[in-house]
């Protein structure tokens, strides 16, 4: 897609999908959390919960907000501003993100069947936005500015030629 800006055209890298994804994801996140809490609270009442497994799972749980949050930047950023690096660190982030939701749909002390869904749901969300993002990182490679070898001659008489 190109826009034109003051005579020039300009392409325009970002991916809408990526956009739409990172979008979804920190609604579905919220959505998410608020249900992961509130199963580990009924879990600690209804069930023999030990404290020190109660504590790991809300202090994981609350790493995972954070994560989440600090992914979500990085990676709204970097499709904005068509940067390789920042979409890379989302994807790196990323992965301890799916790797603490692999822990609260295996790993945790009492493993419910909505846990099971909704880590399902979030892990097909990743999944998807790991793909998209590489190909994204992909566009923005593939775009970028070539380095020139220094062989080319850049004075006003060779390009009047």
């Amino acid at each position: 897609m190109a826009a034109a800006r003051g005579g020039r055209s300009a392409v325009v890298l970002s991916s809408v999908p990526l956009q739409v994804l990172f979008y979804l994801t920190g609604l579905y996140f919220a959505f998410y959390c608020l249900c992961t809490l509130l199963m580990v609270i009924y879990k600690s009442q209804v069930l023999s919960y030990p404290d020190r497994d109660l504590a790991l799972d809300l202090a994981l749980l609350f790493l995972m907000a954070v994560l989440e949050a600090v992914r979500l930047y990085w990676g709204v950023r970097g499709n904005l501003k068509e940067s390789q690096q920042s979409v890379g660190i989302c994807l790196a982030i990323t992965l301890a993100s799916v790797l603490l939701s692999i822990y609260f749909l295996l790993w945790q002390t009492y493993v419910l069947r909505a846990d099971v869904i909704l880590n399902s749901i979030l892990l097909s969300l990743y999944g998807l936005q790991g793909i998209v993002g590489l190909i994204t990182i992909a566009s923005f490679a593939r775009s970028a500015p070539r380095h020139s070898t220094g062989t080319e001659s850049t004075s006003p008489a060779h390009l009047s030629e």
